[in-house]
């Protein structure tokens, strides 16, 4: 299949299309560049949800309750789920899929389960590709729901329009959950499993902290997504926000597609950097790892001839021989 077929095919909706074409560019395989030029110029109708917050916290059944709601509205959902890598294998659990089992069948909901491959801050270096694909797919709402690594899980705000932060009562210290960005980068925070001890109470403490943040006004809700209770008022905060999305002629719909278009671009930016420095490297590193073994080099010389090249590294032998 030629790069415009797939391309005619995404725009209708294909499922097997999304799917053949997510894989060309997470494999970073031949057209893959071709295809995303190819649907430029349909993009720019999806709202992006980033789903994030510490693990244990219920959100895939929270992204689960929500898909239900969203068709039920009559919206097509794109569902990006990543998960870890196993650093030992490479592999991942891609567990997500199974807990939203039900879905798997709607012609009008497409999940995809992505490893982190190792890429920091809880996503998957080609997520941003992947987006534009749903993009492609008439995808009304694409929600990502991120690793799940705890306070480092924040890189998600790069892409997204807006970022709901999954908490529950009992994570211990509560106030940590306002360190590492999560309490700056949330445009709704949710506390789930509401019928848990000290529910309320995180409600007021997150009210608290929201208010220590000048110019930033989110939402704070209660919901318990086991027993679906609390979800269609989320979902109208939800709804709202997307509404100013879709505004797209209002100021505050052209700063959300902005933010969101240079958060992509950065991530794309820092995907090909890596792939091109692992590809460059790779024969290397075992050499250089022998060298400071043995002394010769020291650990941050050797990653300065990585990214300088042959040259750099005789620059740098040349300075320590001296």
């Amino acid at each position: 299949m030629d790069t415009k077929e797939l391309a005619a095919r995404l725009a209708k909706g294909d499922r097997r299309a999304v799917a053949k074409a997510i894989t060309l560019i997470e494999n970073d395989g031949a057209g893959a560049a071709g295809l995303l030029k190819a649907i430029g110029p349909g993009l720019g109708n999806a709202f992006v949800l980033g789903v994030t917050g510490p693990p244990g916290t219920g959100k895939s059944s929270l992204v689960d309750r929500l898909t239900e709601s969203y068709r039920k509205r009559g919206l097509k959902v794109g569902i990006v789920a990543i998960d870890p890598t196993s650093p030992l294998t490479g592999g991942a659990l891609l567990g997500d899929r199974i807990r939203m089992v039900e879905h798997t069948l709607d012609q009008g909901v497409f999940i995809r389960s992505m490893a982190s491959r190792g890429w920091a801050g809880g996503l998957s270096g080609a997520v941003a590709d992947v987006i534009q694909l749903l993009d492609a797919a008439r995808m009304d709402v694409i929600m990502v729901e991120t690793v799940g690594i705890g306070q480092s899980d924040t890189d998600v705000v790069r892409v997204a329009h807006a970022v709901m932060v999954v908490l529950m009562p009992g994570l211990g210290d509560d106030v940590q959950a306002s360190k590492a960005g999560l309490m700056e980068i949330g445009d709704v925070y949710v506390v789930n499993k509401a019928d848990m001890p000290g529910a309320d109470e995180m409600v007021v403490d997150l009210l608290a902290m929201a208010r220590d943040f000048k110019g930033h006004d989110p939402s704070v809700l209660k919901v318990s997504a086991a027993k679906k209770e609390g979800i269609e008022t989320l979902v109208g905060v939800l709804e709202r926000i997307r509404s100013k999305f879709m505004a797209s002629d209002s100021e505050r719909g052209v700063e959300i597609r902005l933010r969101s278009i240079r958060g992509m671009i950065t991530e794309l930016a820092r995907r090909r950097v890596l792939l091109d420095l692992e590809g460059r490297t790779d024969s290397k590193v075992q050499a250089l790892a022998e060298e400071v073994m043995s002394r010769k080099l020291t650990v941050g010389e050797a990653a300065n001839s990585l990214l300088q090249g042959e040259e750099g590294r005789k620059g740098t032998r040349g300075r320590r021989a001296r």
